[in-house]
């Protein structure tokens, strides 16, 4: 073995067994709570924080997943479909977002206003179901984007511990893959209200276009997509590596009569191809404000 190989795979032993390790921290951390509610949307980090939060506390881990407009309806439906495989006892708590005071005006604080109210929720789902503590699945990569929402989750006394034992995204799909999860190499996702430029109004039915628009790129196999939308144009946002695809002619055409039929008037393919959270990009052209500061 060369020494440039052996490198590579010492470093992997390294990140695999600093994982393994984490993993033991989370487990502890989750026994000391003793019973959990798990924020869960089906995602990466919250599949993998309620498969390990039921392991460890059996009955005592319960899944809540607010049914709002804002989740793509394929995430609640694996949502659901995951517990019930798992045994896993899940609360499907209706949420109507649009009952949020600034949700639809779309202010930068949108996510803050939109995160208290459901954990607000939570929190009498919890009460009811006699769980001591509420969990959710911020990472510690998440620290690198604006999430005003963070703040809403600390104010709540609500736990992050994933990022308490510090798992990155990349541990979390190493030990998700190790326990054979489906969600170990899925995409990452958003709330649907994200898609919004800030300042454009969010309704019902333009949440429904973006849904169906994202929806449609998925089904011709995009695994990464983004529709942001800014006024009437819609700007897609997929793998970079996936541009010379989205240009072949037919499925370039079907993309942009289709959108053009759920009401966008312009259809755009953002050259940079996806990047988490580009639409605070605008709001901080100097760079993110650090933590203290949200």
């Amino acid at each position: 073995m060369d020494e440039m190989k052996l490198m590579e795979e010492q470093g992997k032993a390294e990140f695999e067994a600093g994982a393994l390790e984490k993993l033991e921290k989370l487990k502890e951390l989750l026994r000391s709570y003793e019973s959990v509610l798990v924020a869960y949307s089906a995602g990466v980090d919250s599949t993998f924080l309620l498969n390990v939060a039921h392991a460890v506390l059996g009955e005592k881990a319960i899944a809540v997943t607010a049914q709002t407009a804002a989740n793509p309806k394929r995430e609640t439906n694996e949502a659901m479909q995951f517990c019930r495989d798992k045994g896993i006892v899940q609360v499907q708590m209706p949420f109507d977002v649009f009952e949020v005071e600034g949700f639809s005006e779309n202010g930068a604080d949108r996510c803050y206003l939109c995160k208290r109210a459901i954990f607000a929720k939570f929190l009498k789902v919890a009460t009811v179901q006699g769980v001591r503590t509420i969990v959710e699945g911020s990472n510690a990569d998440d620290v690198s984007d604006y999430r005003p929402g963070e703040k809403a989750i600390r104010e709540m006394g609500v736990k992050s511990p994933l990022r308490e034992v510090g798992l990155t995204k990349k541990e979390i799909r190493f030990l998700s893959r190790e326990m054979d999860l489906p969600t170990w190499d899925k995409p990452s996702a958003a709330c649907l209200a994200s898609r919004f430029a800030y300042g454009e109004t969010i309704s019902a039915d333009r949440i429904e276009m973006v849904d169906r628009a994202e929806q449609l790129l998925l089904d011709l196999g995009f695994r990464t997509v983004r529709v942001r939308v800014h006024k009437n144009l819609a700007r897609i946002e997929i793998d970079q590596e996936d541009f010379e695809k989205i240009m072949v002619s037919g499925i370039r055409e079907r993309i942009y009569s289709s959108l053009q039929a759920l009401g966008f008037s312009y259809v755009t393919l953002d050259l940079m191809g996806y990047r988490r959270g580009s639409l605070n990009e605008e709001l901080f052209p100097d760079g993110l404000p650090k933590e203290e500061e949200l």
